[in-house]
C-alpha cells in the first residue's frame, strides 16, 4: 500500500511540474502578440505626435508663402522660399528633427500655387516615417496645408519697393482725387506712405506694408474709417508680363514735328511734336525728352523703354496717350523694363492726358497731373517709389479703357485645408 502512495505522489508531481512548464510556455507564447500590440501602440504614438508637428509646420509655410508670392515667380523660387520657411519651422516645433526622421520630410516637401488675378491657392506637402519597434515595417504620415490669397481693394498708385523711405510721397500743393481707388505702398519703412505740405488727398483708402505718415488729418479724406498700416504687401500687377522680342531698327525721320510707326527705335533722341501710330513700340537707350512747348501723342499705344531707355516729359510740353484696349499688352501705355533705375518724369502741361499703366518697377516715378485731364484720367502708377505733385483726378472704373487690366492693394491669407 505505502508504495501506490508513494508512485500516486510521483504522478501528481509529474502533472503538476508539466502544468507549471505548459503554463509557462504559453505565457511565453502569448505575449509576443501582447508586445507587438505595446510597440504598435508606441508607434502609432510617436507618427501621430510627429504628423502633428509635420502639419503645424505646412501651415506655418503655406502662410509664408501666401504673404510674399508674386505673380512671376518661378516654380525653383516657389520651392526653394517654401523649403527655408518648412525647415526652419520643423527645428522649431522639435529640436530632436534629424532624430525623429524629419530629414525624409524635408526632401519630400512641394509646394505649388494654382490661380491669378484675385485669388491663388498655395498647396504644400510633405511625408514623414520612420522605423517600427517590430517587424521592419516602417511607419509613414502623410500631410498636406493649404492657403488661399485673396487680393485686396483696387488701387491706382502703388510703389513696389520693400523698405524705401517716403515710398510713395505726396507734396507740395497737390490736390489729389481717386474716388474708388487705394494709394498704396509695399515698403515697410516707417514713413513708407508720406504726405507732407498743403497736399490734399481724396481716395477710397491709403494701405502700407509699413507706417503712414501725414494723412489722419482734415487734409485727408478716405472712405475707409482710417489709413491701413501694417498691412500685406500689394502683387504686382504686371509682374507676368515681358516687353516683345527685339526687331531690327526703324529708322527714324528728322525734323521738328515727325510720326513714328510701331517698330524698334536704337539710340535716338525723340523730341518734337511726335505722333505715334497705334501699336508697340521698343526704345532701345533712347531718350524721349520733347523739347520746349513738344508733345507725345498716341491713341492704342505701349511703349517699352529698353537697355536704359529714358522718358522726361516737362511742364511745358504736352502728353496725351491710351493704351490698345484688347491684346497682350492691353491697358500698358508705358513699361519701363526690370532693372531699369533710371527716373521717369511724367510733368504735362495744360491739356495733358495720360491714361493706361505706367509701370517702371525699379525706378521712381515722378507724376504731375493736371487738373484739365478732369475725370477722364484712366491712369494706374507703378514704380519702385513714386512722387505726385499738381492735381490728379483719376477714375476707379477704367475696366473697358484698361482691357480689363486691373491691380489690388494688399492682399489676405487664410488656411483653407
Amino acid at each position: 500500500m505505502g508504495d501506490r502512495f508513494s508512485m500516486g505522489g510521483i504522478v501528481l508531481r509529474r502533472f503538476w511540474n508539466s502544468r507549471q512548464g505548459n503554463f509557462a510556455a504559453l505565457t511565453a507564447i502569448a505575449i509576443v502578440p501582447i508586445m507587438v500590440g505595446v510597440a504598435g501602440v508606441v508607434d502609432f504614438a510617436s507618427t501621430s505626435n510627429q504628423a502633428t508637428k509635420l502639419q503645424g509646420a505646412l501651415d506655418a509655410t503655406a502662410l509664408a508663402i501666401g504673404t510674399k508670392y508674386f505673380e512671376g515667380m518661378t516654380k525653383t523660387e516657389l520651392q526653394g522660399f517654401g523649403y527655408r520657411i518648412f525647415e526652419a519651422n520643423l527645428n522649431l516645433l522639435d529640436q530632436q528633427a534629424t532624430e525623429l526622421g524629419y530629414e525624409e520630410s524635408k526632401s519630400n516637401f512641394s509646394a505649388s500655387v494654382n490661380g491669378s488675378g484675385i485669388a491663388h491657392l498655395i498647396t504644400v506637402s510633405s511625408s514623414i516615417s520612420h522605423p517600427g519597434f517590430v517587424g521592419g515595417i516602417d511607419w509613414r504620415a502623410y500631410r498636406i496645408s493649404k492657403a488661399k490669397v485673396f487680393s485686396g481693394q483696387e488701387a491706382c498708385v502703388l510703389a513696389l519697393s520693400p523698405h524705401a523711405s517716403r515710398a510713395v510721397d505726396i507734396q507740395g500743393s497737390t490736390n489729389v482725387a481717386m474716388d474708388g481707388c487705394v494709394i498704396a505702398s509695399n515698403s515697410d519703412a516707417t514713413d513708407s506712405l508720406y504726405r507732407g505740405g498743403s497736399a490734399k488727398v481724396r481716395a477710397e483708402c491709403a494701405i502700407a506694408t509699413g507706417g503712414i505718415v501725414g494723412l489722419s488729418d482734415s487734409n485727408s479724406q478716405f472712405h475707409c474709417p482710417r489709413p491701413l498700416p501694417d498691412q500685406y504687401p500689394s502683387f504686382d500687377p504686371l509682374s507676368g508680363i515681358e516687353p516683345p522680342p527685339y526687331g531690327s531698327c526703324t529708322p527714324m525721320k528728322g525734323g521738328k514735328v515727325i510720326t513714328l510707326v510701331p517698330g524698334t527705335y536704337c539710340d535716338k533722341a525723340v523730341t518734337g511734336t511726335v505722333t505715334l501710330e497705334p501699336g508697340v513700340y521698343i526704345f532701345r537707350g533712347s531718350k524721349i525728352s520733347l523739347g520746349g512747348n513738344g508733345s507725345l501723342t498716341g491713341a492704342g499705344v505701349t511703349i517699352f523703354l529698353v537697355d536704359g531707355a529714358e522718358l522726361n516729359i516737362n511742364a511745358n510740353q504736352l502728353i496725351n496717350l491710351s493704351p490698345p484696349t484688347t491684346g497682350p499688352y492691353g491697358g500698358i501705355t508705358i513699361y519701363q523694363e526690370r532693372g531699369n533705375t533710371t527716373p521717369m518724369t511724367l510733368n504735362g502741361g495744360a491739356g495733358t492726358s495720360l491714361n493706361g499703366f505706367v509701370y517702371a518697377p525699379d525706378a521712381h516715378i515722378t507724376y504731375t497731373g493736371n487738373s484739365d485731364t478732369g475725370s477722364n484720367a484712366c491712369v494706374r502708377i507703378v514704380g519702385d517709389t513714386v512722387t505726385m505733385t499738381g492735381n490728379s483726378v483719376v477714375k476707379s472704373d477704367c475696366g473697358a479703357a484698361l482691357a480689363d487690366r486691373e491691380m489690388y492693394a494688399s492682399r489676405s491669407v487664410v488656411l483653407v485645408e
